[in-house]
């Protein structure tokens, strides 16, 4: 979605950026990797590397967070993730730090669909595990940065009963209200915050030959609550991979409850806001709403 302080980001400005502060890679072609994310604009850089930078002012400062902590998570990670390889400044034309990456392989899982249901359930529970189980020390806590991703459910509570509102009629109201409530009634987490990603959704998945390959844009990374990152067991996963993936996980039916609050609260409020704006997000949220809708009916919840 466009947004009113967002800046012009095309080739030629990119091509300048590169060419002053990185010389080096001055003479690699540059090309638009097209995408359905509201945050960065991303260009390709020769073959093997992608440049991010930021669009809108309220997602600057997920660059430095992300200089300084992925490098480190990435080392400690079963699956790839795009661990940033040089910092870019601000300039006269472009007054925002901005960051080069290796490229990953893989296309997105919007566009490309999972073949090996069960080795993406696998290896989504490996990542959250890994994630969990690194240290937490002088990590970012919840808040504006990471749009509140891990806070207690019961904060979102106002922003999703409004958005059931403006679904009326898309979305099944009476069970988007039961389930939600469900939720906001299952026992709050009551250990140490834990690392999470924050959006794992499909826009943030990479696909190759058929099976995930990597997970990308770490925006709303942050340490909270590990139910967070469980929204991707409805967000990505059909019903069987669920089953699989909520297996491999050592959590307790409070823990899966709440994820599936988190899972519905991602679809409701993205839904309302990129309804007509972003369908790529729009179709991701119907999705998510109506997978989590469909374990409520089948008592899953």
């Amino acid at each position: 979605m466009s947004q009113a302080n967002d800046l012009v980001i095309d080739a030629a400005l990119v091509k300048s950026l590169i060419s002053t502060q990185f010389p080096q890679w001055a003479d690699l072609p540059i090309e638009q990797v097209i995408s359905g994310g509201t945050d960065n604009v991303i260009y390709r850089l020769g073959t093997d590397m992608a440049v991010r930078l930021p669009r809108a002012e309220w997602a600057v400062g997920q660059v430095e967070k992300e200089q300084k902590w992925l490098p480190k998570l990435a080392a400690l990670l079963p699956i790839p993730i795009h661990a940033p390889i040089a910092f870019g400044a601000p300039t006269e034309g472009y007054p925002r730090h901005w960051s080069v990456y290796r490229w990953l392989e893989g296309e997105n899982a919007t566009v490309r669909q999972v073949e090996d249901h069960n080795h993406a359930a696998n290896a989504l529970a490996q990542f959250v595990t890994a994630m969990q189980r690194i240290d937490t020390d002088g990590g970012p806590p919840q808040g504006a940065h990471n749009s509140g991703r891990g806070e207690p459910l019961a904060k979102r509570d106002a922003a999703v009963r409004a958005a059931i509102v403006t679904l009326q009629g898309i979305v099944e109201a009476h069970a988007a209200t039961a389930v939600w409530e469900a939720a906001l009634q299952a026992p709050v987490w009551q250990g140490k915050p834990v690392w999470i990603h924050g959006d794992l959704h499909p826009g943030n998945l990479l696909i190759e030959e058929g099976r995930l390959s990597a997970v990308i844009d770490f925006g709303t990374l942050g340490v909270g609550d590990p139910a967070c990152d469980l929204m991707v067991a409805w967000t990505f996963l059909a019903a069987q991979g669920r089953e699989r993936f909520r297996a491999a996980l050592p959590i307790d039916d409070a823990a899966w409850l709440r994820g599936s609050g988190w899972a519905l609260s991602f679809g409701l409020i993205a839904l309302a806001y990129y309804l007509e704006t972003n369908l790529v997000l729009a179709e991701i949220s119907r999705r998510t709403i109506n997978e989590v809708l469909a374990d409520y009916k089948n008592g899953l919840l």
